[in-house]
């Protein structure tokens, strides 16, 4: 029977869809065979593949679709169906739907990698960044258009596979439009990481496994307390891990269960459906990396991190956005990431770049990726504001939330005697500029507007022992961070002034 690809059923295509459409005609154009799309998690990024894929049947060319795992080869070949794509071969060991005659194949990498490749005009590769040998030894040689999709394009070497970068969308526009939701984060009792091994910068599974442990108690005990009923992901150190926590939230009378690399297929799929049904007792699932890439599920709607990184900021990027798709059906508002790793501290400059810009280039992800960030020292005040205007955190430069952005005065001059350092207690908070900086953007951002200067005016003498005077004027000042000593200083004043006007 011959496929009849024009009775498909595709929703009216997003913004952002378009815009990716007519930026990968340009760069083909241009002469880029391989290009890369860099869309954030639950962005739709398989709609986008079917888009396109549609428009390369039409014309009667042959697509291949590549993904490296089981999950998400049942998953596109489901929403091929539903999207009208019917007439699909799938090419993986075993799968009663493989045809090679078929011009649409949704193929496993791992097949491809014993078998020959099908001709094809387009190959679309699913979680590109993975770069799996099969897979990026043949786009180098083939005649195939080729399009890598990736939330975290970060991995090396990509940018000698894939000669342009396309940014389909930023998290911050998807959460604009609600096409995601926001996330809410809670701090919670961390793992301590304080001298544990490291190979190539990174924490070792086994060291994070060790500390990890020692928690487990406290991530079900802190769930109850903020998450119960919400459906959850829980991302474990190593495979032990996961079965500890597993066993700790079953011993609470909380039905959970691992999902991993050793999960076998009929106990994948039996967990899935249980997991996706509407009224389920399963609320918790729990995985180190196989539910990090590519499973979407809308009504998840909080993740606990207990897997501390040092590097990988496109792991926990991936981790966190298994809970950022909308689900007005269910009535998600928001996503829960509780952290118990420390990793949204360690990533928070990072993470609010790439929220609101993506990437500028390939390799600036990879640079990221390589990046090894070292915790916080909180006794030295080292550690993200809330924001100014609404108090999210964590905050460094520009808030997720609420899009407050610091925007620092770089021709400021100095008078003679400015860069002597000041401290609240122990903790620096910097010279006059910082401090009169500091005590303009807190108090501009709470309490009153017509008291925001004179209070500036007191919570700088009161730190400094003198008056701002040859300092730049109240409303030239740009926002910069909020030090927690600045912070306090500021509450205990209110307090005094308070108790004095008793």
């Amino acid at each position: 029977m011959t496929p009849n690809y024009a009775s498909t059923k595709f929703p009216t295509p997003r913004p952002f869809q378009t815009s990716a459409r007519e930026k990968l005609r340009e760069g083909f154009k241009a002469g880029h065979r391989c290009q890369m799309v860099m869309s954030p998690t639950g962005s739709g990024k398989t709609i986008l593949a079917m888009f396109l894929t549609h428009e390369a049947l039409m014309r009667d060319k042959r697509v291949i679709f590549v993904a490296d795992r089981r999950t998400l080869i049942n998953q596109t070949s489901e929403v091929a169906d539903s999207l009208g794509l019917i007439q699909h071969s799938v090419m993986m060991a075993g799968h009663w739907r493989f045809d090679p005659s078929r011009n649409f194949q949704i193929a496993s990498a791992q097949t491809l990698a014993r078998r020959s490749w099908p001709d094809a005009d387009l190959i679309i590769v699913d979680e590109a960044h993975t770069q799996l040998k099969a897979v990026t030894d043949h786009i180098q040689t083939c005649r195939a258009a080729v399009i890598g999709l990736s939330a975290t394009p970060f991995s090396a070497g990509l940018g000698k596979l894939y000669q342009n970068l396309v940014n389909a969308t930023t998290m911050r526009d998807l959460t604009d439009s609600g096409v995601l939701v926001p996330m809410r984060v809670l701090s919670c009792t961390k793992v301590n990481m304080k001298g544990a091994a490291t190979a190539g910068g990174e924490w070792t599974d086994q060291a994070a496994q060790e500390r990890g442990m020692e928690i487990v108690g406290d991530v079900v005990h802190e769930w109850i307390k903020h998450a119960e009923n919400r459906k959850t992901i829980v991302f474990g150190a190593t495979i032990a891990h996961c079965e500890a926590l597993a066993r700790e939230f079953n011993n609470a009378g909380i039905l959970a269960t691992v999902f991993t690399a050793e999960t076998t297929e009929p106990e994948r799929k039996e967990i899935l459906a249980d997991f996706k049904a509407a009224g389920t007792a399963l609320r918790v699932l729990i995985s180190v990396e196989a539910l990090a890439k590519g499973f979407d599920q809308r009504d998840v709607s909080c993740v606990c991190d207990v897997r501390p990184l040092r590097k990988s900021l496109s792991t926990a990027i991936q981790m966190w956005g298994r809970g950022l798709r909308a689900s007005s059906e269910t009535g998600k508002t928001d996503l829960l990431l509780l952290d118990f790793s420390g990793n949204i501290i360690r990533f928070a400059e990072d993470y609010e770049a790439i929220f609101h810009d993506g990437l500028d280039a390939l390799d600036m992800g990879e640079k990221l990726d390589k990046t090894i960030r070292k915790d916080a020292d909180e006794d030295e005040g080292d550690h993200p504001a809330n924001c100014p205007q609404c108090q999210f955190s964590p905050f460094r430069k520009r808030c997720m939330s609420c899009g407050f952005e610091i925007i620092k005065e770089n021709l400021i001059e100095h008078e003679a005697g400015e860069m002597v350092e000041f401290k609240v207690g122990k903790a620096v908070v910097g010279n006059k500029l910082d401090v009169w900086q500091q005590a303009c953007t807190l108090c501009r951002n709470q309490g009153k507007p017509e008291t925001a200067r004179r209070r500036a005016y007191h919570l700088f003498k009161s730190i400094t022992g003198s008056e701002p005077t040859g300092l730049p004027a109240f409303d030239a000042i740009s926002n910069v961070p909020i030090s927690r000593a600045v912070m306090n200083k500021a509450k205990a004043n209110a307090i005094a002034y308070r108790a004095g006007a008793r």
